[in-house]
């Protein structure tokens, strides 16, 4: 064989080698392939949201539509399957306290609007009982301050004239008598004590009733104040007619009042009777008047859906005007101790009421817990929790926000890890060294251009 066609079958040979490698580095499947999923976390169950004992097998929503969390093994403690797990650091920056559970008095106040007016145990008026004219006038203005026995008015009455001549009369008629028999003495007797019970019935002081048997009954009749007070009205003018009944004068003792004083239908409950109140008016805004409740009216304003309690005050000085708006504040709650927290502990969902437990460091149980009455600054716990025990009174929202991030976040991780995982499938994947397939590549393409 001559030199040209050995050159020619080397070639040959060459060519076939190098098709065949570039073949197999580009049709074989590698078998180097590593498996790199790690295992997935496993759930274990579902928790509710709002931390309340209630777990689920399979994912599901509560009540208000909130998803249950997923917990994952590991994540449970031995606590129980509801326990919120928070670091010690965590608990430094959100600023949590805590308050154990105690027994105490429920002292609320009470805030309500009222008006003052007449204390009318202690409203008078001066009505004859008897026909006359007024003859003279002591006291002529209304609002003039008087003072109990003081001479209002003085009258002139026929009729009490008769009266009178008729009592004086029968006194004399007895003096008389005092040598006679005793049924004719008896007799006397009783038609003088007749006329005078008649002039008592009309008001008629006894003073007044002992006029000498001798002379004439006096024409004039004055009548004075039955109490200490102010004239609130005044009718009497001088030298008018008056009849039985008429009113005359109305006299006030403004030393005591009333506040009438209106409480919401919700809140009657807690007020008793006997209840110390602190009234405040806009005439005197640093003054403060005590009284007590010593009245609660029997009906509800329908309208308003308000029931009216009476406050009695004491007015010394005068300070305070009937018609004047006041406000009060009472002071109320149960005298007996309740089982109590702040009202600051209580996460109120509207549907349910819940409080963080103090287990330990770093640890926290939430509790479904029944309320009762309310203070100022505390709530009666009905159940729930017992004396002693912890509750968080402060960050208490950032901890159940924190505890459900906290699962939000791992079931974000979990995702984030399986994308990785996927990730990783595709991009781990050895690749087989192809240089001498690119080299022989380049051979032959270099010996055609030879040829060529």
């Amino acid at each position: 064989m001559n030199t040209i066609g050995k050159l020619s079958l080397g070639t040959l040979l060459l060519l076939s080698v190098a098709s065949g490698s570039y073949w197999l580095g580009t049709h074989s499947t590698p078998n180097t392939k590593v498996a790199t999923n790690p295992t997935e976390r496993k759930v274990l169950y579902y928790r509710n949201p709002m931390g309340l004992p209630d777990t689920s097998s399979v994912a599901k929503k509560d009540a208000m539509g909130m998803d249950y969390v997923a917990v994952y093994e590991g994540d449970a403690e031995s606590g129980g399957n509801n326990t919120i797990n928070i670091s010690v650091e965590k608990i430094q920056k959100l600023g949590v306290k805590s308050e154990a559970a105690t027994m105490r008095k429920l002292n609320k106040t009470l805030r309500v609007t009222g008006r003052i007016e007449i204390d009318e145990r202690h409203t008078y008026t001066i009505a004859p009982k008897f026909e006359g004219w007024v003859e003279r006038l002591y006291v002529n203005t209304t609002g003039q301050p008087v003072t109990k026995g003081q001479a209002l008015f003085e009258v002139y009455s026929p009729e009490l004239v008769s009266a009178q001549r008729e009592y004086a009369l029968a006194v004399q008629g007895l003096a008389a008598l005092q040598k006679a028999d005793e049924d004719a003495k008896n007799s006397m007797q009783r038609l003088a004590d007749a006329s005078a019970t008649r002039l008592k019935n009309w008001d008629i002081s006894s003073a007044q009733l002992d006029t000498p048997a001798k002379s004439e009954a006096r024409p004039h009749v004055t009548f004075h104040a039955p109490i200490s007070g102010i004239v609130m009205e005044k009718k009497a003018v001088q030298g008018m007619r008056f009849m039985p009944g008429d009113v005359l004068y109305q006299i006030a003792d403004l030393s005591s009042l009333w506040v009438i004083a209106e409480v919401p239908e919700q809140d009657i409950e807690q007020v008793q009777l006997g209840s110390r109140a602190q009234i405040t008016v806009d005439a005197y805004p640093d003054h403060t008047f005590d009284g007590k409740v010593d009245f609660i009216y029997p009906t509800l304003n329908s309208a308003t859906r308000t029931v009216q309690i009476r406050i009695e005050i004491k007015n010394p000085k005068g300070l305070l005007k009937p018609a004047m708006f006041a406000s009060a504040r009472l002071a109320i709650g149960k005298s007996n101790k309740l089982l109590t927290v702040p009202t600051s502990a209580v996460i109120d969902s509207g549907t349910r009421q819940v409080v963080l437990v103090r287990l330990a460091e770093g640890r926290f149980e939430p509790r479904a817990v029944s309320l009762g009455n309310r203070s100022d600054d505390y709530v009666e716990i009905l159940s729930g929790i017992s004396e002693g025990e912890q509750v968080i009174i402060s960050a208490n929202f950032l901890i159940d926000a924190e505890s459900n991030l906290k699962a939000a976040l791992g079931g974000l991780s979990g995702s984030v890890q399986q994308a990785q995982d996927k990730h990783a499938e595709h991009t781990t994947t050895p690749v087989i060294e192809q240089k001498p397939a690119d080299t022989a590549t380049e051979n032959h393409t270099q010996h055609q251009h030879e040829e060529h």
